[in-house]
């Protein structure tokens, strides 16, 4: 028996059939997720857990630990913690924003060795955190060409995941601004990054290369970071005045 299973569900007080209402499942399936080896599918995975109070690999651990790149296990447990996430995006939209299309399209024939099925589950589980009473804050910088540019080979793709993003920006633990493409040079066209403030005080950082991901914790290296990321913020545009650029943009691509 998955004893993690059954004892979120009586913690919050729902049963098989509750739970598949909710889901949009049968509820014999719903009751199978009790038993070892059974799983939800992946579309599915996230909101069990969010509706149980629980992160995904605390429910079925296996799912996560066979499909995270092993390099980036560290950042994942980080981002677990964090009551805070600050992140700067130049290419693309936050991993933790992204649809599954959307996901896929950029993870597909990229460098990593995993298979790209594995890699769209792992990155789709991250975002339960979003998700939980006690989530984290998450700041989300974006340069305003990822709003412009194609991802995939489908405009439907791009509605799809700026709609998505409009829908996120509207929860009060999502703060989203964006860069103009008006905008001067300005530091962050050096790369992506994300700042982590955990419970303890301390921070620690998330900085993208080709190869693979660093995490950075030097007080030097995070000091950096923090005074790159409020120069990046003086050109973003306020909250409202980005949304309303999103909303432009998502638009433009249906």
């Amino acid at each position: 028996m998955n004893h993690a299973f059954v004892a979120a569900l009586a913690e919050t007080g729902h049963t098989a059939e509750s739970l598949a209402g909710q889901v949009g499942v049968h509820p014999k399936t719903a009751a199978r997720w009790a038993n070892p080896g059974h799983i939800p599918q992946a579309r599915h995975r996230a909101t069990v857990a969010s509706l149980l109070g629980r992160d995904v690999d605390a429910l079925w651990p296996d799912v996560s630990r066979r499909r995270e790149p092993v390099w980036f296990r560290p950042w994942v447990n980080v981002e677990r913690e964090a009551i805070a996430l600050r992140a700067f995006e130049l290419a693309w939209v936050p991993g933790l924003l992204q649809t599954e299309a959307y996901a896929e399209a950029t993870l597909a024939g990229g460098i990593l060795t995993a298979d790209t099925d594995e890699l769209v589950e792992a990155r789709l589980n991250r975002q339960a955190i979003l998700r939980r009473e006690q989530g984290p804050l998450l700041i989300a910088v974006l340069d305003a060409g990822v709003l412009r540019r194609r991802v995939g080979d489908s405009r439907a793709l791009m509605a799809e995941q700026l709609a998505y993003l409009l829908a996120c920006a509207e929860s009060p633990t999502v703060q989203l601004h964006v860069v103009p493409l008006d905008a001067p040079s300005y530091p962050g066209l050096d790369g992506p990054f994300t700042i982590a403030d955990m419970p303890d005080g301390s921070r620690v950082a998330h900085v993208d290369s080709p190869a693979r991901a660093q995490l950075l914790d030097k007080t030097s290296d995070i000091v950096t970071l923090e005074r790159r990321w409020e120069l990046i913020r003086g050109e973003a545009l306020p909250r409202g005045r980005s949304l309303d650029l999103l909303r432009e943009a998502a638009a433009s691509w249906t």
